[in-house]
């Protein structure tokens, strides 16, 4: 089964999705006219402004970026920052960059249409997402990519936004306190349980609190480690450059690694943080109490500034400067030891940031799953989904973690060539409305 899933992968992160994520975000970001670089301290600025003509949405925009940002500030910050360097490379973290960047103009342009093509389910709540503006923004042609793009995000929550989550955290807790992983599953099951029960309202109060906190006290104590060690960054950086153009050679443990598997895992990993393209976030921003689509999509250009350029940076300075990348360790783990490493008692920082993290991602993602899931069956199958959700935690944390990390893969990758296609389709319409919004601002 693994080396099935691992050929499938392969095929499915292939040079054709990794070209389709780097081209749309370039695609975006020209049509755009550098907007999403050139309005980075205009978009701070809109975060906690209220919109005098709002009349929809169920959370506010603060708390539509927070639980984007719960489900995008995860384990990938973690443990896939870890397995990217691990597999790829020092090399890995550059394209992690890249992908970042570009992906800023992807995820404006998500949230736009999000705002956009939203529309009001059987229950009066707005709801959104790429399968609502390929519904209504493309002709019926393009229908079946909503579909795939539903089914591909209900199993895929179920792997990326719960399985992974749980797994990485239960064996960081088994290892460093002998508790055994179903038991962390079932703690974790319960207070999933407690949140999820009402709803995107309770899950917006939720991380409008937890992820400025957990990402603080993450962010504080890697550049903690970074400052000790500064003298180190620039080499590690020099590093991280050359290793993008240059294959990586082997040492200790360390495999060694191409360009294309720094590219490959770079890329895949990136998306697998900071989910640029890969249509998930929108359906959150596609319940802000807003009208207005461009500030919208200027809120969630911030998330990989955010998640990628920031979090995930902090994670591959420290564990670049820890050298434990060529030892045998992967995952959660090499982080862990990394801080541990480099920080007397660091280790508990990222054991304390990655049970936030996981739990703050495992309550975001459990929205998008149920949402897809009442596109394809309606409304009446969230309770289903939820109690499934629930009782797939503690599965998950006795789950083997490679397993896990290649399905999550796969369907990121099924999520996103649907999503993608969307956004170009949709892009000169995109491009026209921010240049009118850019008109107004300067009038």
């Amino acid at each position: 089964m693994h080396d099935l899933l691992n050929t499938v992968s392969s095929f499915i992160w292939g040079p054709f999705t990794l070209i389709l994520i780097l081209g749309t975000g370039v695609f975006l970001s020209l049509g755009l006219k550098g907007f999403t670089f050139s309005y980075i301290l205009f978009a701070f600025k809109q975060i906690f402004k209220n919109d005098e003509d709002k009349t929809d949405g169920q959370i506010t925009s603060f708390q539509s970026l927070t639980t984007a940002l719960s489900a995008t500030i995860g384990t990938g910050n973690i443990a896939g920052v870890a397995t990217a360097i691990y597999i790829g490379g020092p090399g890995a973290i550059f394209w992690m960059w890249i992908s970042a960047l570009f992906g800023m103009a992807t995820k404006y342009a998500e949230a736009f249409l999000a705002i956009k093509y939203r529309e009001k389910n059987i229950n009066g709540e707005t709801v959104g997402g790429p399968m609502y503006y390929i519904k209504n923004g493309l002709s019926q042609n393009y229908i079946i990519f909503a579909y795939l793009f539903a089914l591909a995000g209900m199993i895929a929550a179920l792997g990326i936004g719960n399985g992974v989550q749980v797994n990485s955290v239960s064996q960081v807790i088994e290892n460093e306190f002998g508790i055994s992983s179903l038991t962390v599953g079932f703690f974790i099951a319960v207070f999933v349980a407690l949140v999820i029960i009402g709803g995107i309202q309770s899950i917006g109060k939720i991380t409008s609190t937890l992820v400025p906190l957990m990402s603080a006290i993450y962010i504080l104590g890697g550049l903690l480690i970074i400052i000790i060690n500064h003298d180190n960054i620039l080499y590690i950086f020099n590093l991280i450059v050359t290793s993008a153009f240059t294959s990586t050679a082997a040492s200790g443990g360390f495999a060694g690694a191409t360009v294309w598997m720094a590219l490959r895992y770079g890329v895949a990993r990136g998306v697998f943080s900071n989910e640029a393209g890969l249509g998930s976030s929108p359906i959150a921003h596609a319940a802000a109490n807003t009208n207005n689509p461009t500030k919208q999509g200027m809120i969630s250009m911030l998330e990989p500034l955010i998640d990628t350029l920031v979090v995930c940076t902090i994670t591959a300075f420290v564990i670049l400067m820890s050298n434990q990348w060529i030892e045998e360790v992967n995952g959660a783990v090499l982080t862990v030891t990394s801080f541990e490493n480099l920080l007397h008692n660091g280790k508990y920082i990222v054991i304390f940031g990655l049970i936030l993290f996981s739990f703050s991602t495992i309550i975001g993602w459990s929205y998008y799953g149920e949402k897809c899931a009442e596109f394809l069956f309606g409304s009446s199958i969230i309770i289903y989904y939820r109690i499934l959700w629930i009782v797939i935690i503690p599965i998950a944390a006795i789950t083997e973690l490679n397993l896990m990390w290649l399905i999550a893969d796969i369907m990121n990758g099924l999520m996103a060539i649907p999503n993608l296609i969307a956004l170009i389709l949709l892009g000169p319409m995109i491009f026209a409305k921010t240049k009118q919004y850019k008109d107004t601002l300067k009038a």
